[in-house]
Formats: C-alpha cells, structure tokens, sequence
C-alpha cells in the first residue's frame, strides 16, 4: 500500500509548506492565481480550467486570492472540478507572502 504525504491531505499550506512541497515532492505543484495578480518572484499560472486539465494528473494546485478566504471557501469546487489533481489553497493568500522568503538547501 503507498503511504500518502500528510501534506497532501491538508486543505491550507503556509508559503513555507508551499515552498517545501514544490522542492521536495515528486509530483508538479502549480501557485494558481485566481485573482489576476501575480507574485514579484514566484511563478504561477492564471486561474484557467481548461488549461489546467492538460497539467499532468496528480499535479498540486496551490489556489491564492488577496487574503485566502474565498479560495478556501471554494476548494470543496475545485476539488470537484479537478478530480484527479489535489487541491489546495494558500493559507493567508497574497496578503501573507513574503516575497524574499526562501527554503534553505
């Protein structure tokens, strides 16, 4: 049986998980931008359902809006939506991000 990364069944990650899932995991993590504002030094991609479907199944996708609030009310539909991806959503959105802050090698 494959044990599965308690990371992966949390519905919130701070910008540290984040940063740490994308450089420690095997699978691809997405920043999705939900509200047409991207971050200063990390990429994301905009919010965009049929592009997200082609991204590979089992991707991680990291939903932010301004504050994390209306992207953790609607994960319950991202989940629905994106079935064969895991989703969730960035605790305290782009209000919280610390943009120098980095994970040590």
């Amino acid at each position: 049986m494959k044990k599965i990364n308690p990371l992966l069944l949390k519905d919130e990650w701070t910008q540290q998980e984040f940063l740490e899932a994308k450089k420690n995991l095997t699978k691809e993590v997405f920043l999705v931008d939900t509200i047409l504002s991207p971050f200063e030094k990390e990429d994301s991609i905009t919010y965009n359902p049929y592009e997200l479907v082609n991204k590979p199944k089992g991707s991680v996708f990291v939903f932010y809006c301004d504050s994390g609030k209306a992207t953790l009310n609607r994960l319950k539909e991202y989940k629905e939506k994106f079935k064969d991806y895991v989703c969730i959503s960035l605790k305290g959105g782009k209000g919280y991000w610390r943009k120098n802050y980095r994970i040590e090698e």
